[in-house]
């Protein structure tokens, strides 16, 4: 029995409100362990956000431009 994990924002040290600057999935899309998510632009630096998990993009919560902090869903997989 598949089952849908929610993969959220990671730790980012102390920003909140981190513009996504780039999205690289969409639903259906297969996507396995560290595959990149998106790119967060905080004041200083870029970060992608790897996948804790493998499976297939069941929704995705975010759009590019939102501003995320950690904790928030990204995207639905069903592993």
């Amino acid at each position: 029995m598949s089952q849908l994990i929610e993969v959220k924002v990671p730790d980012i040290g102390d920003f909140s409100e981190v513009p996504i600057i780039d999205l690289f999935v969409k639903v259906g899309d297969s996507i396995k362990v560290d595959d990149a998510i998106c790119t967060l632009e905080s004041d200083k630096a870029t970060m992608d956000v790897p996948s804790p998990v493998a499976g297939v993009v069941k929704e995705v919560q975010v759009q590019l431009g939102a501003k995320v902090s950690e904790g928030v869903v990204l995207i639905k997989v069903e592993a």
